[in-house]
């Protein structure tokens, strides 16, 4: 595998930043876009490769590869609706690293050839796949490196809900990437979770007044969880704050809430449990065993009972050096919680640098009643703001 392949295997969620100046589903996006300032931006900004539509209907050409060549270093993806070697010589010499390659318009025969021109000519192939059927074949060809759209080509729906269950199917050795529909930290967030190790986002960054800021935005973590949340006003006030996960704690507690509440599709929701969860319908489960009578100090994030972050209880109000090493040299995600506020949570993330944190009992006015200042207050200061 080449340098785009490699780039999407480090770790954390890697994005492919990509720069077209119109859709077929979106109409005129960013008409003036200059691929060479973009490329160069997106670099700046974190993404892991640029993805550089060629194919005029998008308003491209291979001059715009060639521009986003000659301004940034890191990977590039051409893309466009290839079917010969030709096309396949034209996108490496005009530097890319990586071709996209659609399964919908490809039998197995000429996909297959088509892997092994890119293999001759040093190019990473994202084979993109819409459905469980090009899931399979995408596998079957041995595709390094796996695309799962969630927009319908034919229709231009947007599908997420599918998009993810596909991600999750596909095989842990390859490389997956969730195209698509993503415009949220929250979204990005559920296809990392599924197992996706990049996210390629187009149209929510070309409409963004700056587009590279959008990038660093879909990118930041800690990613903040609001727990506690018992009236529909308040999980609106923490999405408005820009809160990306809801906590709704579906145990004994004066936070109790009868049943998770919705929240917007920008967000996830996360049911709180202690011993034993039940199927409620939010995106992850959140729980903590029981231990003599009483709840567990950590606990455990999981979404479709498999476990994706370890949640860390932390006392950061008492001096505990112990269980803060604990936290910081864990393995995978983690998830801060416990007495955490706006006037501690920097430090806290300063010790540990986590992929997470959640606070309750400090953003409320009363048991479970918000004050949305606090919540406010805390997302900001979560954010470094």
């Amino acid at each position: 595998m080449g340098r785009f392949a490699d780039a999407l295997r480090a770790p954390g969620l890697g994005a492919i930043a990509e720069v077209k100046r119109r859709s077929p589903s979106a109409g005129e996006l960013r008409p003036e876009a200059d691929p060479a300032v973009l490329a160069r931006a997106f670099e700046q900004a974190g993404a892991a490769a640029v993805s550089i539509l060629v194919d005029e209907r998008f308003g491209g050409s291979w001059g715009d590869l060639r521009a986003a060549r000659s301004a940034a270093s890191l990977p590039l993806l051409a893309k466009g609706f290839f079917s010969d070697r030709a096309a396949l010589s034209e996108a490496r010499a005009g530097g890319a690293d990586a071709v996209l390659l659609l399964l919908r318009d490809l039998d197995d025969a000429a996909a297959a050839e088509l892997l092994l021109v890119a293999r001759e000519l040093d190019l990473d192939p994202l084979v993109e796949a819409h459905d469980q059927k090009e899931l399979d074949r995408a596998v079957a060809l041995g595709a390094p490196v796996i695309g799962i759209n969630a927009r319908d080509l034919g229709t231009f729906a947007i599908d997420r809900k599918a998009q993810l269950e596909l991600v999750a199917r596909a095989p842990a050795d390859r490389i997956v990437v969730a195209e698509s529909g993503i415009a949220s930290r929250g979204q990005a967030a559920a296809a990392e979770l599924a197992g996706a190790d990049a996210v390629l986002v187009g149209t929510t960054l070309m409409r963004a007044q700056d587009p590279a800021e959008k990038l660093d935005d879909l990118l930041q973590r800690p990613l903040v969880k609001v727990c506690g949340l018992t009236r529909e006003e308040d999980v609106a006030a923490a999405a408005e704050a820009g809160a990306d996960l809801a906590g709704f704690v579906l145990a004994q507690s004066p936070r109790r809430a009868e049943a998770p509440l919705p929240v917007p599709e920008t967000m996830l929701s996360v049911g709180v449990f202690v011993g034993e969860t039940e199927e409620v319908g939010t995106d992850l489960v959140q729980l903590y065993p029981q231990e003599n009578g009483h709840r567990a100090r950590d606990g455990v994030l999981f979404r479709d009972r498999e476990a994706v972050a370890r949640v860390f209880d932390l006392p950061w109000l008492e001096d505990d050096d112990d269980h803060w090493r604990r936290a910081a040299e864990a393995e995978g995600r983690v998830l801060l919680a416990g007495g955490l506020a706006p006037e501690n949570v920097r430090a806290a993330i300063e010790a540990v640098r986590p992929w997470a944190v959640d606070a309750s009992r400090s953003l409320e006015a009363e048991p479970g009643i918000k004050d949305h200042g606090k919540v406010r207050a805390f997302v900001e200061a979560a954010r470094g703001r």
